[in-house]
C-alpha cells in the first residue's frame, strides 16, 4: 500500500483528535457552569408549579433544555430553546440565551446539520457581543472555525478562529489562545501549507511550554509539528531550514517527545494511541519494521479499548497495511478482517473500502483468486457508495456556500432602499441556477467515475480467468514433469545406491590401515620422546654427578690437608706443655694461634656438616613465621668478637618485628656465612651493613660490605640458577683462610626454604648479597 494513504489516515486521525479535544473542553467549560442536573420528570413538575417569570423559572427552563439536548431530542429542545431566550431577555440575562444557542448549535454540529448549527453559533456569537461578553463569543468562534473546517470552507474557518484569536490576544488567555493557534494549524495542514502551519504550532508551543511543558497541549502541538515534517516536499522542508535526508529523524523526535509529554501528563488514551500509530508509521518509513511493528500493536492495544471506534479500525487497517508490506500476508488478513468487521459493524465507510481493497490485494498474492476477486468486487461497491455519499457532501457544501453568500447579499440588501426585493429575487434565481447546473456537473463526473471503475473490475475480471486457466496448464505441465523426474530419480537412486556400498566397503578398508599407520606412528613418537626425556634426565644426572664429584674431591683436599694442620698443632703445643720450660709470653702467643686455628676448623666442620646434612633424602627445613630482626641480632652478637679483632664495623638496621617464613636454624646458618664471608674479605676500618624492605610479596634482606668485592665472572657465575659447584678458597684480607663450601651452602639453604640468593658487587667496591624471602 502507498504511503500517502497511511499519511492521508493519520492526517485525519490528528483532525479527529483536535475536533473532540475542543469539544471535549467546551463541554467541560459549560459544566462548570451549571449545576449538577436533575432528572428530567422532576424539573417538568418544578416548571410546572414555578408559575413566576423570574430567574428560578430561567434555571429550572434552562436545566429542562440540557436534558433534552442531552437525550438528543431536538423537537423538544427548539420549543425549550425558545423559551429560554425568550425568558433571558425579558429578564435581561442575555448569557443564559447565548449559551442556549450554543448548545443547541453544539446538538447540530454534532449529527453534521452544518446550517442549523452555523446558524446557532451566529445568534450565540451575536448575544454574547452584546452583553459584551467577549471570552464567550471567543469560544463560539472556535466551534464556528471547526465547524467550517469540517465542511471543509478554509477560508471561512480560518476568519472564525483570527476573531478567536483576536479577543484572546486582547483578555491575555493564554491557554485559549493557544488552542486557537493548534486550530489554525489544522487548517494548513489540510491545506498542504506545512510551513505556515508549523509556525502556528511553534506559536501555540511557546504558550504551552510557558504553562508547563507537562500538558495535553504540549503533546498534541508535537504531534503536530511532527505530522508538519513527515507530510512536508523537499522544496517545503529546506524552507523550514531542514535537509530532506533528516526529515525522519525530525519527525521521529518530535512524535517521541509528545508521546513522553502524554504518558506524564496522563491524557486520555485516543491521543497515546494517534501517537503510538504514528511512531508505527515513521519507523515503517526509516526500514525499522521491528520498532514499527511493536509501535501499532501498542496502539491497538490502547485503541481497542476506545469510544470511538474508527480510531481502532484505522490502527488495525494500518497494521494490516504494514504486514502486506512485509509479505506477510497471513497477518495482514488477519488484521484487516477485523478492521473491516468494526467498518461494517459502525458503518465506517471509507475504511471498509480501504480494507476491501487491502485484503483482495492479500489473497491475490495468497494465490487464492475467487476471494480476491469477491472482495475486490465489495470494495468497487463501497467506493461507488462513498462516491455518492461524497459528492452528496460536496453539494451540501456547495449549497451551504452559497446559502452563506446569499445571506451576506441579503444583508447587505436590507441596507439598501430601492429595488431589495426584485434584486433578492434576481440573486435567488441565479443560484438555483447555479446549483442546478453544478448538480448536473456533479452527476456527469459520478456516472463517468461508476463507468470507468465497472470497466477496471471486468478488466480485472477477466485478467483473473486468463491467470486461472494458464495456472490450470501449467499445472498439468507440471504433473506430467514431476511423473518423468520420479522414474528417473528412481534409477539414479539405484546407482547411487550401489555406488555408495562399494564406497562405503574401500572407506572402511581404508580407514582400518589409516588407523593402523597412525597407531605405529604414535608408538614411534611417544617411544621417541620418552628417550628423550630419559636422556635429559640422565644428563642432568650426569652433570649433578659430576659437580658432587668436584665437591667431594675439594672436602677431601679440604679434610687431608686443612685439619692436618691444626691437630698437628694442637700435639706440638700439648708436647711444649708438657715440658713445662716454656715461657708465659710464648705460651700466650701460641694459645692464640692455636685458637685461631680451631675456630677456623670448627667452622669448617660445621659447614661440612650441614651441607652433608642436606645431601641426605629426607632432610627438610620447618618454616614458620618467624620475626628475624631477633634472629639477625644474635648471629650479630655472634660474630662481634671476630669484627672486633679486624676493627670492622657492624650495621644492624633491620627494624623490629621484620615478620618473614623461614627455617631458623638454616636462616641463622645463611646470616652467619655471609657475615663471616664480608669480614673475611673487608680491610680493617670496614664497614657491614644489614638492611631489609618490602616489595610487593616478597622482604629483601641485604647483606652489604666495603671489602675487595668479586669478578664480574663470579658474580654472573652465581647468579645463574644452575649454580652447584664450591669455588676454590680465597685468602680474606688478614690472609684468612675458608673451605669454599660458604656460598653453595647458602645457595642449597635458601632453595630448601624455598626462597632466594642474589648478589652484586665490582671488583674493589665492596659486595651486596640479597636474600629473597616470602612475607607469609
Amino acid at each position: 500500500m502507498s504511503y500517502l494513504r497511511c499519511v492521508f489516515i493519520n492526517l485525519k486521525v490528528f483532525r479527529i483528535i483536535l475536533v473532540y479535544a475542543f469539544l471535549f473542553f467546551g463541554f467541560i467549560a459549560n459544566a462548570q457552569m451549571s449545576y449538577k442536573r436533575e432528572n428530567l420528570d422532576s424539573l417538568l413538575n418544578l416548571n410546572q408549579k414555578q408559575v413566576s417569570l423570574d430567574s428560578a423559572k430561567l434555571e429550572i427552563t434552562n436545566k429542562i433544555l440540557q436534558q433534552y439536548i442531552g437525550t438528543k431530542n431536538f423537537e423538544k429542545a427548539e420549543d425549550y430553546l425558545d423559551k429560554v431566550v425568550s425568558l433571558a431577555y425579558k429578564l435581561n440575562l442575555r448569557v443564559f440565551a447565548g449559551t442556549a444557542y450554543r448548545r443547541m448549535a453544539r446538538l447540530y454540529h454534532g449529527h453534521t446539520n452544518y446550517i442549523k448549527a452555523e446558524d446557532n453559533y451566529l445568534k450565540a456569537i451575536n448575544v454574547f457581543s452584546l452583553a459584551d461578553e467577549q471570552d464567550r463569543a471567543a469560544g463560539v468562534y472556535l466551534d464556528l472555525g471547526a465547524l467550517y473546517n469540517a465542511i471543509p470552507d478554509y477560508a471561512k474557518s480560518l476568519e472564525a478562529n483570527q476573531k478567536a484569536v483576536s479577543i484572546y490576544l486582547k483578555s491575555n488567555h493564554q491557554e485559549e489562545l493557544g488552542s486557537c493557534y493548534v486550530n489554525i494549524s489544522e487548517i494548513y495542514q489540510d491545506l498542504e501549507q506545512h510551513k505556515k502551519a508549523l509556525e502556528y504550532l511553534r506559536m501555540a508551543l511557546k504558550i504551552f511550554n510557558s504553562e508547563g511543558e507537562i500538558s495535553r497541549g504540549a503533546a498534541v502541538v508535537y504531534m503536530g509539528i511532527g505530522l508538519a515534517y513527515f507530510n512536508s516536499n523537499p522544496s517545503e522542508l529546506i524552507t523550514m531550514d531542514i535537509l530532506p535526508t533528516q526529515k525522519l529523524k525530525v519527525a521521529l523526535d518530535n512524535l517521541n517527545k509528545a508521546l513522553k509529554i502524554a504518558e506524564e501528563a496522563k491524557v486520555e488514551e485516543d491521543l497515546i494511541g494517534a501517537i503510538k500509530m504514528n511512531l508505527g508509521m515513521i519507523y515503517e518509513r526509516m526500514g525499522q519494521t521491528d520498532l514499527a511493528l511493536k509501535s501499532y500493536l501498542t496502539s491497538i492495544e490502547i485503541n481497542k479499548n476506545s469510544d470511538d471506534r474508527r480510531v481502532h479500525a484505522e490502527s488495525l487497517l494500518a497494521l494490516g497495511k504494514f504486514y502486506n508490506n512485509q509479505k506477510n500476508y497471513t497477518n495482514a488478513v488477519k488484521f484487516s478482517t477485523e478492521a473491516l468487521n468494526i467498518a461494517q459493524a459502525n458503518k465506517l465507510k471509507d475504511i471498509e473500502r480501504d480494507a476491501n481493497l487491502l485484503l483482495s490485494e492479500c489473497y491475490d498474492k495468497l494465490r487464492k483468486y475467487d476471494e480476491s476477486l469477491a472482495f475486490y468486487k465489495r470494495y468497487v461497491i463501497v467506493k461507488d457508495e462513498i462516491f455518492n455519499a461524497e459528492k452528496e457532501k460536496e453539494i451540501t457544501r456547495r449549497q451551504m456556500q452559497l446559502d452563506f453568500a446569499v445571506k451576506e447579499k441579503d444583508y447587505q440588501l436590507k441596507q439598501q432602499v430601492t429595488n431589495a426585493v426584485l434584486q433578492q429575487q434576481f440573486l435567488f434565481a441565479k443560484q438555483q441556477h447555479q446549483k442546478l447546473i453544478l448538480r448536473q456537473q456533479q452527476l456527469d463526473l459520478s456516472d463517468k467515475e461508476k463507468m470507468l471503475q465497472r470497466l477496471k473490475f471486468l478488466q480485472k475480471q477477466k485478467d483473473l480467468e486468463n491467470e486461472k486457466i494458464t495456472q490450470n496448464s501449467n499445472f498439468e505441465r507440471s504433473k506430467l514433469l514431476s511423473k518423468y523426474e520420479a522414474v528417473k530419480r528412481e534409477k539414479q537412486i539405484t546407482k547411487q545406491d550401489q555406488q555408495i556400498k562399494y564406497d562405503g566397503k574401500v572407506k572402511i578398508f581404508l580407514l582400518v590401515a589409516f588407523a593402523l599407520v597412525l597407531f605405529t606412528a604414535g608408538l614411534i613418537y611417544f617411544n621417541q620422546r620418552k628417550t628423550t626425556r630419559l636422556n635429559k634426565i640422565i644428563n642432568k644426572q650426569k652433570r649433578e654427578l659430576e659437580q658432587l664429584s668436584r665437591v667431594k674431591d675439594r672436602i677431601f683436599s679440604v679434610v687431608s690437608h686443612d685439619m692436618r694442620t691444626p691437630v698437628n698443632s694442637l700435639i706440638s703445643f700439648m708436647q711444649l706443655l708438657e715440658g713445662g720450660n716454656i715461657e708465659q709470653a710464648k705460651l700466650n702467643r701460641y694459645a692464640g694461634s692455636l685458637k685461631n686455628s680451631l675456630t677456623y676448623t670448627s667452622s669448617m666442620m660445621e659447614n661440612l656438616l650441614n651441607w652433608a646434612a642436606s645431601q641426605m633424602q629426607g632432610f627438610n627445613p620447618y618454616l614458620e613465621s618467624l620475626n628475624i630482626s631477633v634472629l639477625i641480632e644474635d648471629v650479630v652478637n655472634s660474630l662481634k668478637s671476630t669484627s672486633d679483632l679486624k676493627h670492622v664495623t657492624i650495621e644492624n638496621n633491620i627494624p623490629e618485628n621484620t615478620i618473614c617464613k623461614v627455617d631458623s636454624n638454616m636462616f641463622s646458618l645463611v646470616l652467619r656465612n655471609l657475615i663471616s664471608n664480608s669480614i673475611k674479605f673487608t680491610p680493617e676500618e670496614g664497614v657491614i651493613v644489614l638492611t631489609a624492605e618490602y616489595n610487593a610479596e616478597e622482604l629483601k634482606v641485604k647483606v652489604s660490605d666495603t671489602g675487595v668485592g668479586m669478578s664480574e665472572e663470579l658474580v654472573n657465575h652465581f647468579n645463574k640458577s644452575e649454580y652447584q659447584g664450591a669455588g676454590v678458597s680465597t685468602l680474606g684480607t688478614n690472609k684468612e683462610k675458608g673451605t669454599g663450601l660458604g656460598l653453595l651452602l647458602c645457595r642449597t639453604f635458601m632453595a630448601l626454604m624455598d626462597s632466594r640468593i642474589t648478589v652484586s658487587s665490582k671488583k674493589n667496591g665492596g659486595s651486596t648479597f640479597i636474600l629473597w624471602f616470602k612475607k607469609t
